[in-house]
Formats: C-alpha cells, sequence, structure tokens
C-alpha cells in the first residue's frame, strides 16, 4: 500500500521571489515527493509550502527546505504581520494515505533532532509530537516570538527539545522552529471592509476558543471562552489591499467547518458596524470541506463540482484571487 504525508512548513519570507524559490527549489530536489502549493503574503512576510509524498522523502525534503531557509532569511531583520519565531516557524506533518498519526510522530521527531543537531536551531516539538503537555499548542510556543526567544531560551521550562539553548550568533539568525504532528488544519481568513484593525480583533477575541482575558468588578482576571470550537484567531492589517482580516485556523473543519466560521464572523461583523467582503485559504483544502459548505448553502444539489461552485460563491472565495478548485484541493493535486 502506497504510504503519502503530507507537510505544510511555513517560512518567515514572502516578498523576495528569489528567496522562495531557492527554498521551494531544494523541495524539488527530492524523488517521490510532489510539491503541491506555494503561498506568499507581502504583509504577513510569510510563505506557506504544501508537499507530499512517501513519508522519508517528505522528511527528507523538509530537512532541505528548513536548511535553505536557514541560510538566507535574517530573523533579526525580519518584520511582518503575523507571528513568528524563526526562518521556519512550524514545521507540521499531517496524515494522509496509509500513514498512522504515529507516523507522523516518528518524522517530526526524527527532523527535530536531525535540525536541532545538525542545522543548530533551537526545535520545539508541538501537536500529536509534544514532549510535554504545554507544548501541545502552537501559539503557546509561539508566545513572545522571536524577539521574546532569546529570554525564553534562559527560562529552563522552555528548554528546547533539540538543538542549542543559548541564544548564540547563529540562532540569532535563525530563530527557533517548531516541529509537529497534527490532523489537517485550514488555514481561513475573512476580509473586512475596514481599516481598523482593532474591530478584527474584537472579532477574533469574541469567536475564538481561546476567547479573550478580562477584569471583573473584583478586579479579578477571568477568561471569557470564545463562540467557535478548535479554531484560533487573530486581526490582522493588509495593507496591500487596505482591509483588515480575521485570521483563523480551523484546527479541526468537521468541528468548526468554514461555513460557520464565516457566518460567525460576519454576524460579529455586523454587530461593529462592517461587513465581510469575501474569504480566503492559505494552502490547501481537503474536498470535503468545500462540500460541506456547498450542502450548507444549497440544500437541493447533488453535483461535487456543482457544490464547490456554491461554496465558491458564497464563501467569497475569488476576492483577491481566482479560486481553481484543481490547484486547491488536496484529493485533486494528489490525483485522489
Amino acid at each position: 500500500m502506497k504510504k503519502i504525508v503530507e507537510c505544510v512548513p511555513n517560512f518567515s519570507e514572502g516578498r523576495d521571489t528569489r528567496k522562495i524559490a531557492q527554498i521551494t527549489g531544494e523541495i524539488g530536489k527530492v524523488k517521490d515527493v510532489k510539491l503541491l502549493n506555494v503561498e506568499s503574503n507581502a504583509d504577513y512576510n510569510r510563505t506557506v509550502v504544501t508537499f507530499a509524498g512517501k513519508p522519508e522523502s517528505v522528511r527528507d525534503a523538509a530537512f532541505y527546505a528548513i536548511e535553505m531557509a536557514a541560510e538566507i532569511i535574517d530573523m533579526s531583520q525580519h518584520k511582518g504581520a503575523h507571528p513568528r519565531v524563526g526562518s521556519t516557524d512550524v514545521c507540521p506533518f499531517v496524515p494522509v494515505v496509509h500513514v498512522s498519526m504515529e507516523e507522523c510522530v516518528a518524522l517530526a521527531r526524527s527532523l527535530g533532532r536531525e535540525v536541532g543537531e545538525w542545522l543548530g536551531i533551537p526545535v520545539y516539538l508541538y501537536g500529536e509530537a509534544a514532549s510535554m503537555p504545554e507544548r501541545r499548542v502552537l501559539s503557546d510556543i509561539r508566545k513572545g516570538e522571536y524577539e521574546g526567544l532569546a529570554g525564553k531560551l534562559k527560562d529552563k521550562r522552555w528548554r528546547p527539545d533539540y538543538g542549542p539553548m543559548e541564544f548564540n550568533e547563529q540562532v540569532k539568525r535563525t530563530g527557533a522552529t517548531v516541529i509537529g504532528a497534527r490532523e489537517f488544519l485550514i488555514a481561513y481568513n475573512v476580509n473586512l471592509d475596514t481599516q481598523d484593525i482593532q474591530i478584527a480583533n474584537n472579532i477574533s477575541g469574541i469567536i475564538r476558543s481561546s476567547g479573550v482575558i478580562k477584569t471583573n468588578e473584583k478586579g479579578e482576571k477571568v477568561r471569557i471562552p470564545g463562540f467557535l470550537q478548535h479554531v484560533q484567531a487573530m486581526g490582522v492589517f493588509l495593507k496591500e489591499y487596505g482591509i483588515t482580516q480575521v485570521s483563523m485556523n480551523l484546527q479541526n473543519y468537521k468541528f468548526t467547518p468554514m461555513q460557520v466560521a464565516f457566518e460567525e464572523v460576519k454576524k460579529q461583523a455586523q454587530i461593529q458596524g462592517v461587513r465581510v467582503t469575501g474569504s480566503e485559504i492559505v494552502g490547501l483544502v481537503p474536498k470535503e470541506a468545500l462540500l460541506a459548505a456547498g450542502r450548507f448553502y444549497a440544500e437541493n444539489i447533488s453535483s461535487s463540482e456543482e457544490l464547490i461552485t456554491v461554496a465558491i460563491e458564497n464563501l467569497g472565495l475569488c476576492q483577491f484571487s481566482p479560486f481553481v478548485p484543481e490547484k486547491k484541493v488536496v484529493e485533486y493535486m494528489l490525483g485522489l
């Protein structure tokens, strides 16, 4: 049986096309690996790369890409709207065909050891590969971002799983890398017709699972949970388009589907006095996620092609550029 694993590394470079090509070129050199998608954002200054193939080959391709990113990205000079902790910010493995989560965990730990020992980059394991419960959530590891890394490395609670434990000259340039294993995640952003980042932040706090921390009448800080489960969210200003986004990670799209997240953001936007103008999917999306959205908006359609068209139209996925299913749906890209 053919095994297929997916890898979705996020690199802290979204503006220099030459550097992005150098990184993805390393992936293209590896046999039994298919480069599926490359999406860059200048405001985020970040590129999300998706590739898949034979497990061992995918791990090797990830190593070479991380190595190249460490050579050509200087984190001490990096600025961008998206949280990040290193030249390769995060690198998750995702089971696709005939691959277990345990196998993805083994890949993550193997890659983490190699990156830490051979490249001299501090590595934190997250998700299903996490070495301790407090490191399961990516955003918890990322707190303080690159700018807080020097202090974090001095904290015994945040010693890396692999690699150097001091902020030396090499680490100053590369930052750290977070490597792990997880189920399929949809990076999903909803666009607002306002430049007011506070509105996007307010909506993000209301909907995300972790909610917000507020002070009650006793002066105590309490956490108010958000409306949507298995959802991370933050507000982002896109200078290129002159709008803000509610930028989300749908960590379990079967529990909180895209259409549910979209409609809730739209509802909260109306309360805030702004409109939702569309949305975008960063990277690839499972076919079933689009079919579920299509069924939500058009109950009497059974054709997969028509349902996907309905989903694209109702979620406004073509606001910035055409949404081409053949280039955005995992199953189509893998020929499944």
